[in-house]
């Protein structure tokens, strides 16, 4: 963990002045985007840890081996605590995405930052939060990482946060499809019949056991929901319970054979920085469900609209400039109280 003089509230990094609330999806005193149980690729991180923990070192040594590893840290200096940047990635024509659009981009990004003191907080950042992309411009930030990949949506999230990212990880959609289908399907509920031309869910009402193809299209699907991103990031909670059920069962978690094929499925499209291994997934793992505990933060930055228009016109979240500030050094403190939903819609 790199370590460094205390930076002023709320500072890009390493301090300095607030960055603007350029962001979609946001915090700010109670509202209507909140992430509880946070993104569907977390999952994978937890399962890693459920595996590991009883593994042999021979195991052990092989589920590390499978992990690819891409620079994506920066020369930033430390600030307090340890920061994780997660990364949900929808290349197209890979991962179980086979679609029109060309490259990639962030379909889901979170903050989790365990401080010195105090809970370990989950942040989701909204794919469509608008951002100031170093080197780019204002964007939506899930395009930093189609311009530059990890390195500049590190860069990206950091002058966003000023938070300094001390671990990277990345998860295809792909893995997530394995995991389902290596624990035999959940069960999943929607009550209306869907036919998603973008996620290609065919889905009758009701609820169903959902193989991993099912499943992501079941949790990427927006564009058939009223409720649009809001909607989708309920059925992806609701994915990540089904799943987590599932693997927390005897007969599933302490079964050999069960726990090489939920760590191969997983670890097969997992991507970290050069300096993290199996050891900082477990890790990641443990902060992760005590971020999603009793004893953890979750929420979004706070939010001045969702209907923000771009330069180029396109539909935005904007953050709340008068808010975003105080709101992420309160996170990187420790200052928020245990179990406390943060950030949102204005209130």
């Amino acid at each position: 963990m790199r370590t460094a003089p205390r930076p002023p509230a709320g500072g890009g990094r390493g301090g300095g002045t607030p960055p603007r609330a350029l962001a979609s999806g946001g915090r700010g005193g109670g509202g209507n985007i909140r992430i509880r149980k946070g993104r569907v690729f977390g999952l994978v991180a937890v399962l890693v840890v459920l595996a590991v923990l009883a593994w042999p070192i021979g195991l052990l040594i092989w589920a590390n081996g499978k992990i690819q590893h891409v620079e994506a840290l920066s020369d930033a200096s430390g600030t307090p605590g340890t920061t994780y940047l997660l990364a949900g990635s929808d290349a197209r024509g890979s991962g179980g995405i086979d679609d029109s659009t060309s490259g990639a981009r962030t379909d889901t990004i979170m903050l989790l930052h365990k401080p010195r003191s105090g809970p370990v907080a989950l942040i989701s950042i909204p794919r469509d939060t608008y951002a100031e992309i170093p080197g780019v411009g204002g964007d939506k930030i899930n395009a930093a990482y189609s311009y530059g990949g990890a390195p500049l949506l590190v860069q990206t999230v950091e002058q966003l946060s000023g938070l300094t990212i001390d671990h990277y990880a990345e998860v295809g959609f792909g893995g997530i499809e394995g995991v389902v289908d290596a624990v035999g399907g959940v069960r999943l509920c929607y009550p209306d019949d869907v036919h998603d031309v973008k996620s290609k869910l065919k889905w009758k009402a009701g609820c169903h056991v959902a193989d991993g193809k099912t499943a992501i299209a079941f949790s990427r699907m927006r564009y058939a929901d009223p409720t649009g991103d809001i909607g989708r990031t309920e059925r992806q909670q609701q994915l990540i319970g089904a799943v987590g059920k599932k693997v927390a069962d005897p007969g599933v978690l302490l079964n050999p054979a069960t726990q090489v094929g939920l760590a191969d499925a997983g670890l097969a499209t997992v991507v970290t920085d050069t300096d993290s291994g199996i050891i900082d997934l477990a890790m990641l793992g443990l902060a992760f469900r005590s971020a999603n505990g009793d004893d953890g933060v979750t929420g979004t930055p706070p939010i001045a609209t969702i209907g923000y228009r771009t330069p180029s016109g396109a539909s935005a979240v904007l953050l709340d400039e008068n808010q975003v500030g105080e709101f992420w050094a309160k996170v990187r403190d420790g200052d928020y109280e245990a179990g406390q939903k943060v950030g949102g819609m204005p209130g």
